[in-house]
């Protein structure tokens, strides 16, 4: 053979490998690209006017979000709402940028999500703490009109808080004085009742007669207003102040520090505020977050519906109790837990 021949052998060895190669190359190529569709998903989160440094309601939200970027290898963006003008505009950004689920945190901003999502129906949203079946997102007869690119992120917390109303009122009883607790509410809002709801009758089935005061600031910022809330409320006899109020909230804990009584925590473990804190109504705000991205990576996510998160869930809970708390309590608290998973104890929501 000569050595044109050879040369010219060679080169057509090579191209042929070249080519095989080349075929390897788009099959690698097009399984990459399926096994990074999941991480092209985009997750944004806009706070409500409380932000998220409000150790509560937004900072759970942010850390949901954040654990969804380490966990999920997904890309995020929080964007912190300044006033309420600042929902729509934040809402549509993200739409615009083409984020494949954006959440708003909390009730204040059913109006924009609303708004946003039939603005932009290719895209998806999510609000914390709202139910999709009520307005706005139904019509004035209450008819169900809701888009089918919005999820609510709903939460049992007449279960978790009916477990706290019993630990407290048995906690006065132990230690003697007036059998008198209290709770401190932002605005005066479903949301906001269900605890309080929750909290009042599990204090009455343990111990009956249990007195519960009960004050709302009309802010969910604002700490000094819920703090005054709160001094009235001691002044009255309370033993434990508890806060539904988001960063106002800190106010009427701290007057419970002041005058030597217990505070109870909401939304996050509030415990790390000091030795006063009996509890926390935890509102795992975060798992919803986490649990939302997760759906819409995995394809799994349903707009149009309701997401619940409970006791049997693990959706709500209760945070780090004081090494305080008798036995005896917490057996008893754990004892009605598992009778509301049974079903066999239905908390009131109102």
């Amino acid at each position: 053979m000569t050595k044109l021949r050879w040369v010219l052998l060679l080169l057509a060895v090579g191209t042929l490998g070249l080519a095989g190669c080349g075929g390897d190359d788009d099959g690698g190529g097009a399984a990459t690209t399926a096994e990074t569709q999941a991480e092209a998903v985009k997750a944004g989160l806009v706070s409500d006017v409380g932000k998220f440094n409000d150790k509560s309601f937004n900072q759970s939200a942010l850390e949901g979000l954040e654990r969804a970027e380490s966990d999920l290898s997904v890309e995020v963006r929080p964007i912190e709402s300044r006033a309420a003008g600042d929902y729509v505009p934040n809402l549509s950004t993200l739409a615009r940028q083409g984020f494949g689920i954006s959440i708003g945190v909390g009730f204040l901003l059913a109006d924009g999500v609303n708004t946003v999502a039939r603005r932009f129906p290719e895209s998806n949203f999510a609000i914390i703490d709202y139910s999709v079946m009520a307005p706005p997102f139904t019509d004035a007869s209450k008819n169900v009109t809701t888009p089918t690119n919005v999820q609510g992120l709903t939460f049992a917390t007449n279960e978790n808080s009916y477990l706290i109303g019993c630990m407290a009122a048995m906690v006065v009883k132990e230690q003697g004085g007036a059998q008198t607790i209290s709770a401190v509410g932002g605005l005066k809002i479903p949301t906001v009742d269900i605890f309080i709801a929750g909290y009042k009758a599990g204090a009455e089935k343990c111990v009956p007669g249990t007195k519960v005061l009960v004050g709302y600031s009309q802010d969910f910022v604002a700490q000094d207003k819920c703090k005054e809330i709160a001094l009235n409320q001691l002044a009255q006899g309370s033993q434990v102040v508890f806060h539904v109020a988001g960063g106002c909230g800190l106010g009427a804990l701290d007057a419970a520090k002041e005058k030597g009584k217990w505070g109870i925590g909401v939304d996050k473990d509030q415990a790390d505020l000091g030795h006063h804190m009996l509890t926390s109504a935890v509102k795992r705000v975060d798992t919803a977050v986490f649990d939302t991205v997760k759906a819409v990576q995995d394809g799994t996510w349903k707009g149009g519906t309701d997401a619940v998160f409970n006791l049997e869930n693990e959706g709500v809970a209760i945070g780090k109790t004081s090494d305080k708390v008798s036995q005896a309590i917490l057996d008893k608290v754990d004892e009605l837990k598992q009778q509301i998973i049974d079903g066999e104890v239905k908390p009131p929501a109102k």
